[in-house]
């Protein structure tokens, strides 16, 4: 099992008689939000030529695409009166004030006061970074101030340039709890069986710099019903599952996911990400895209994605019900299985301090993997006792 250090210990030398009983421990979560760069969702969303309300990293912002096609980020509260900008109007490259017109640019100017002169020096609001890539629009905070180093840029999505894409299938769920529940799952192999009714084989994680990977092998379980598509029929079974996941930074996950079925395998990639509301809220988002089949109609891949898609939303709500009721923990018990949570924390601090306090025990390469043998002995042996009541009673 690991220590709160991360460090393996031998539990066997522990005297059961000199043992205490194991508190909880939970500090306040902190009111800083993590540096980083955050996707707020399809770009596509935002080019409506209307301002857009994101409630983010404990206030307001409003988002808007200007005449020149740019889309921009600003606090939503005017620095004049207070006005509710997300509230006002898209004036060509510049959002209007719904309380007194003031026009702020995207780079967080005030061009214009229509009944005014000019326009006072200090007349200057919070403008946001903000990036594209894929489709997605992302938005950097710093709690410092500083510019996105050109280090933590989010890397495009390798493979789409190949073959046929479904295109997104994206869906926000509000989830009231801190954040780093989130993060964990990072490590956390033995809930893939218990929770998301799978079968892990094996796993393993690299974390270095900013990058966060988990690399993952699987099938489904034979005792679970597995999920339908859109006229209600079983998905095909899986056989088995790879999956690449790599969080950039704190809060956007690439997850490169392949499907072998009976009929042959199914390449898709899953966007999980998220960005805080508040520190007890945060907007989870998934998006996924699937190639198209080799000679698979273009209504057919669609269903399938579709029916993918169900599958994923499914999960997150599985692990939504888990983090909604389960208690935040500083010092988990953890046993050798349950995979290197106190690093992964570690490496996850770097987003809360300021840069020159990142330490390189929060960045250093580390790699572990979970010998996975004796939980799939146990594993198959649950599944193959379920399978035999199921049919001792006829399911």
């Amino acid at each position: 099992m690991f220590d709160e250090e991360g460090t393996v210990v031998d539990v066997s030398a522990v005297d059961a008689n000199d043992a205490e009983v194991r508190s909880i421990e939970a500090t306040e979560v902190t009111t800083r939000f993590a540096r980083g760069w955050h996707c707020l969702g399809l770009a596509s969303s935002y080019g409506d030529g209307q301002p857009h309300t994101i409630n983010a990293f404990g206030g307001k912002l409003v988002v808007f695409q200007g005449e020149d096609g740019t889309v921009n980020v600003l606090d939503a509260y005017c620095r004049h009166m207070g006005g509710d900008l997300s509230q006002g109007s898209v004036r060509g490259n510049e959002i209007a004030c719904p309380f007194h017109d003031w026009r702020w640019g995207g780079d967080g100017r005030c061009k214009q006061i229509p009944y005014s002169r000019r326009v006072p020096l200090r007349a200057r609001t919070k403008a946001w970074p903000t990036m594209q890539r894929d489709g997605l629009l992302f938005v950097w905070n710093d709690p410092e101030g500083n510019q996105p180093p050109e280090e933590f840029a989010v890397p495009a999505i390798r493979g789409l340039e190949e073959g046929e894409w479904t295109d997104w299938l994206w869906k926000p769920i509000l989830v009231n709890v801190n954040c780093r529940e989130i993060i964990d799952n990072v490590v956390d192999m033995a809930h893939f069986f218990y929770v998301h009714g799978a079968f892990p084989t094996s796993c393993r994680n690299v974390f270095e710099g900013h990058v966060a990977t988990q690399y993952y092998e699987g099938h489904q379980r034979d005792d679970l019903l597995m999920y339908v598509d859109e006229d209600g029929k079983p998905m095909p079974k899986l056989l088995k599952q790879y999956s690449e996941a790599s969080y950039y930074g704190p809060s956007y996950m690439i997850d490169y996911l392949s499907y072998e079925f009976e009929a042959g395998m199914v390449d898709t990639v899953l966007i999980n990400c998220h960005y805080p509301v508040t520190k007890d809220s945060f907007i989870l988002q998934y998006g996924l895209r699937v190639k198209k089949p080799e000679g698979m109609p273009t209504e057919e891949s669609e269903s399938m994605a579709k029916a993918m898609a169900k599958g994923v939303e499914a999960g997150f709500l599985q692990d939504v019900q888990i983090w909604k009721n389960k208690a935040r923990i500083d010092n988990p018990l953890l046993c050798e299985e349950d995979g290197p949570v106190y690093q992964l924390r570690r490496w996850y601090e770097q987003f809360y301090v300021d840069a020159a306090e990142v330490t390189p025990e929060m960045t250093d390469r580390f790699e572990f993997e979970i010998d996975t043998s004796k939980a799939i002995e146990a594993w198959k042996q649950e599944v193959a006792d379920n399978l035999a009541k199921q049919q001792a009673v006829g399911v």
